[in-house]
């Protein structure tokens, strides 16, 4: 889930985002793509074999993202507590800045890609909260005989979908502090004892 750091790449990544947010990806073409990037059409080959390689690519800079934004959020936080608040907090803010770009990725990647693929570009952001979790069952601020590894998947989807069902299903029967709030304890309850 790393960045490349080559400028073409990021100019392709950035021109295909803006041509295929507005276009969708099936009326997207390349040579849209190397004239809104300003490259020759034989340099976006040196980095995608097709159009729909640029999906995961879109996906795993979003997901580089947002986890560079969640590790310094949660910097220096005192509890599992303050963590998994910020978790909730900015993927809620994510996923409403880039809502057309994640429809966008699923789409892509349900047509074009595997599930394997999918959890390939979630591993870091999965095994980063892994690290969170065990933290916590060390504190003894969680249950110490919870499955780490499946618990950081199932917390990420759950605030991920409860954030689309927000942003993107507008599912709004409540406020938006609510409706954190009523994950934030459902997460807590489902992982303290009484």
């Amino acid at each position: 889930m790393q960045d490349r750091p080559d400028d073409k790449y990021s100019r392709i990544l950035n021109a295909s985002i803006e041509v295929i947010s507005e276009k969708g990806l099936e009326k997207s073409s390349v040579s849209e793509i190397v004239k809104k990037a300003g490259i020759a059409q034989g340099t976006f080959y040196l980095y995608f074999s097709s159009k729909s390689d640029l999906v995961p690519a879109i996906a795993n800079s979003l997901l580089t993202k947002i986890l560079d934004r969640m590790k310094r959020k949660v910097q220096g936080a005192e509890s599992f507590w303050s963590t998994l608040d910020a978790v909730i907090d900015e993927t809620f803010k994510v996923t409403d800045e880039h809502k057309d770009i994640i429809v966008l990725v699923y789409s892509g990647l349900a047509v074009n890609h595997s599930l394997e693929k999918w959890e390939e570009v979630y591993r870091p952001y999965y095994e980063w909260l892994e690290v969170e979790i065990s933290k916590a069952v060390q504190k003894e601020e969680i249950l110490p005989d919870i499955n780490v590894k499946w618990t950081s998947r199932t917390i990420i989807n759950l605030i991920e979908n409860a954030a689309e069902r927000y942003y993107i299903g507008r599912e709004r029967d409540e406020s938006l502090t609510v409706y954190k709030e009523e994950l934030f304890k459902f997460i807590r309850k489902s992982l303290i004892t009484d």
